[in-house]
């Protein structure tokens, strides 16, 4: 059964596995100790710390290992805002980070910096946010992922550093995603990874604090990781993890050109055999593994639940799939439709077979799951609009009615009235915010804009053709 979401968690990679089954046996004591298993359990640490530090791309005693991946976001982010709150106390972000930063950031006062439909920050846009707000507040730290979590789209690190650096302002790189493709270039200051998106062990994350970079631990005080992260190193994963991320990436360059190739056929071949599919995130600056797509008139969490049914596991940012009912941070950021939404995140070693198969079952899933919502057929099945001048303004009432649903009645309410006629869409569904704006541009409908209303949100659309 094939495993299409390894950006959540990438299997155990076999190195992994060995080094870690090793380490119970000979890294089980306190490397803080002289005696012969301490001075054996240390070796073992620093080595594993050399070859982290080695794949990050900094010095070894730059890097600390952590808990977890969003225990060195946290880390990372609270120390070094912390230690330059007089410099001001914002945290500068892009608007697509993941859930881990922005939690991290809550403490201080958050600047996102907007992404364009495929993601992707500017350079200039995030200098505009490093100077000092209308108050005159400063920013003590900006952060930006490597690549996102969701659509696999990479970020201009090296070009946002720069324009940080001559900011005064230190960068800290989410770089858990990107980091078994390579080390992240440019002049960050503070960087955070996580051993089980790279096929190490859970439980394992990496924090890199450059030298010259103020930081003030935030955690109670310890002896352990330089003051910086308390608590007995998991010795056996930390050592896995190390070895794990140096086997990785020794197979990067051969995994990254047919995983690519997989991705590619994915992202061409969805539009031609999936009706009203929108394919989003950068089609180049990419990570290779990523592609992510979005269904039109599609409830994610029945497609999610198929497509496991079929023998495939991945994963959704929709609104249909989550129990807060709010769509994808990231999908809202970028404006894309959020509903039926699915990542596929494959890992090193996928057979094309499996690919193949994958392409060959999800147009039969999505048709299923539209037939059984009353979803339209699509626009040839849509009948013409009676001839005659613009009708009165129409008001659609979905309040109550979660996604897909307010776009299924918006599209099979459309085609009946005459051209020019504008239809206000009321609805209470988050996702709509998305999803009635993307349907108008898959459409060609003009989408008239939101006003507030009695209950929820009047949703304004203008028949054009």
């Amino acid at each position: 059964m094939p495993y299409f979401d390894a950006a959540s968690s990438a299997p155990l990679h076999p190195v992994a596995r060995q080094a870690l089954l090793a380490a119970l046996d000979e890294g089980w004591a306190d490397p803080a100790r002289l005696y012969r298993e301490g001075r054996r359990a240390r070796l073992l640490l620093d080595a594993a710390r050399e070859a982290a530090a080695e794949a990050v791309g900094c010095r070894p005693d730059e890097l600390i290992f952590t808990p977890s991946g969003t225990r060195a976001v946290h880390l990372g982010v609270s120390g070094a805002a912390s230690a330059r709150r007089r410099a001001g106390g914002r945290v500068v972000v892009s608007a697509v980070e993941h859930s881990s930063v922005l939690h991290a950031a809550d403490r201080f006062a958050l600047t996102e910096v907007p992404v364009d439909r495929l993601g992707r920050v500017s350079a200039a846009a995030f200098a505009g946010a490093l100077g000092p707000d209308p108050s005159g507040e400063g920013a003590a730290l900006a952060c930006l992922q490597s690549a996102n979590h969701e659509t696999g789209t990479e970020q201009p690190v090296a070009e946002v550093a720069e324009v940080c650096r001559e900011a005064g302002v230190p960068l800290l790189v989410d770089a858990a995603q990107s980091l078994a493709w390579g080390p992240v270039d440019g002049g960050w200051s503070l960087l955070a990874g996580s051993a089980h998106k790279w096929g190490g062990p859970a439980g394992v994350g990496l924090l890199a604090v450059r030298k010259g970079v103020r930081f003030a631990p935030q955690e109670p005080a310890d002896e352990r990781e330089s003051g910086r992260s308390a608590g007995f190193e998991n010795l056996p994963a930390i050592v896995a993890a190390a070895a794990s991320l140096r086997a990785v990436r020794a197979e990067a360059a051969g995994e990254a050109a047919g995983l690519r190739a997989m991705v590619d056929r994915i992202r061409t071949r969805l539009p031609e055999l999936v009706p009203d599919v929108e394919v989003v995130g950068d089609p180049v600056r990419r990570l290779p593994h990523i592609v992510t797509f979005s269904c039109l008139y599609v409830d994610g969490e029945t497609l999610l639940h198929e497509l496991d049914r079929a023998g495939f596991s991945v994963s959704s940012g929709s609104s249909c799939t989550s129990s807060t009912l709010t769509p994808s941070h990231v999908l809202r950021a970028m404006g894309v439709l959020s509903e039926g939404n699915v990542r596929v995140s494959l890992p090193m070693g996928t057979a094309a077979a499996d690919v193949d198969r994958f392409l060959a079952v999800l147009p039969e899933l999505v048709s299923t799951v539209r037939a059984r919502i009353g979803a339209p057929a699509g626009p040839a099945a849509e009948p013409e609009a009676e001839a005659g001048e613009p009708g009165e303004p129409l008001v659609l009432d979905t309040l109550g009615r979660r996604c897909p649903i307010p776009v299924i009645e918006l599209a099979k309410l459309l085609p009946r009235v005459p051209v020019g006629t504008t239809i206000t869409v009321l609805s209470d569904d988050e996702a709509a915010r998305l999803d009635i704006p993307a349907w108008c541009e898959m459409r060609g409908q003009e989408y008239a804009g939101e006003q507030p209303a009695e209950r929820g949100t009047a949703y304004l659309v203008r028949r054009v053709s």
